[in-house]
């Protein structure tokens, strides 16, 4: 497979680049196809769902459904940056990348990852308002400063894609440009640059340090003075009350959390080990298909609200106010 390359100004401007992916036998590929193509179907269905029934139903139109819901959406378009590219890869022998493309992948990957950790944060503090002021919970948490909230998680994340983009779209690629990967991300693409990155990679370390230790700060903050509340409940019926309403939301961080840290918190070569594909896979394709059934599937608000709308739908009303079943 030859990369296509132009020589401007003595340098090698490249037009595309190689996804590696999984190398596997032909078979195996096909089957992956499969499974990732099942798993990017589900996990679209399960959040369209979500983010249908908590607009429709009024009884959802909570703060934390409100989250719930931009989590959603945002989960929808996350893994529809690489999972359709990665499915055609499996089935293709031409896993080449244009430049544009594989810059316009990583600018919206970063962007909805950026803006899950501070989303995640900000779900953090409305549980710890709720849990720990419940009779100031209304006067704090308007529907202005939840906007406000969403909206800023949205445009940081976007700030902060924009501004990495702009030092990793700048760096010169020698040669046959093979990203160790299945997708387009910062480290794999700092690794085959042929240039001095240094400049690149302390501004990405500088990003990361801010969106990922401040929100995870607030995150640990929070739930340390949700447990002390919680721990002060004299009945064990009432303390379990209280920490069943942020257990989801705690299990949803551990687990992007964990899984995001592990890769980003690693030197960028170890990228050229495999292993990180694995782990990458766990919060581009697993976590995603997960989050709704841990956070919102168990909650028994939201599966009321979905039966009554499959109720709805199953039963139109005739003009002379019979229903049809």
């Amino acid at each position: 497979m030859i990369t296509k390359v132009l020589e401007v100004d003595n340098h090698t401007v490249t037009t595309h680049f190689v996804l590696l992916g999984f190398p596997t036998q032909p078979a195996f590929q096909l089957l992956l196809f499969f499974v990732f193509l099942a798993i990017y179907l589900l996990t679209l269905v399960e959040n369209c769902l979500i983010v249908f029934v908590i607009h429709s139903d009024g009884q959802l139109h909570k703060p934390m459904y409100f989250f719930l819901s931009n989590l959603s959406f945002l989960e929808m378009w996350y893994v529809t940056v690489i999972s359709p590219k990665m499915q055609i890869d499996f089935l293709s022998h031409d896993k080449t990348i244009s430049f544009n493309g594989c810059m316009t992948q990583l600018y919206f990957f970063v962007t909805f990852v950026c803006t899950e950790y501070i989303l995640l944060a900000a779900m953090a503090f409305d549980r710890y308002v709720a849990i720990c002021n419940p009779l100031q919970y209304p006067l704090i948490m308007t529907n202005q400063l939840c906007g406000t909230l969403a909206a800023g998680c949205w445009f940081c994340g976007l700030m902060t894609a924009m501004i990495k983009i702009v030092f990793i779209a700048r760096l010169h690629y020698c040669g046959t440009p093979h990203i160790n990967h299945y997708f387009c991300d910062i480290s794999p693409l700092l690794n085959i640059s042929c240039e001095d990155s240094s400049q690149a990679e302390l501004v990405d370390f500088f990003l990361a340090l801010m969106v990922i230790a401040v929100p995870l700060c607030v995150v640990v903050a929070s739930y340390a003075t949700i447990l002390t509340t919680v721990l002060r409940i004299p009945s064990s019926r009432g303390r379990h009350k209280a920490f069943s309403t942020c257990a989801s939301h705690l299990a949803v961080v551990i687990l992007f959390y964990s899984t995001t840290l592990f890769t980003y918190a690693r030197p960028k070569r170890m990228y050229a080990y495999n292993s990180n594909k694995m782990v990458s896979v766990l919060y581009t394709v697993i976590v995603p298909l997960l989050n709704p059934i841990i956070y919102c599937l168990r909650n028994r608000e939201v599966k009321a609200a979905l039966r009554k709308t499959m109720l709805c739908k199953g039963s139109e009303p005739r003009e002379d106010g019979a229903v049809i079943n």
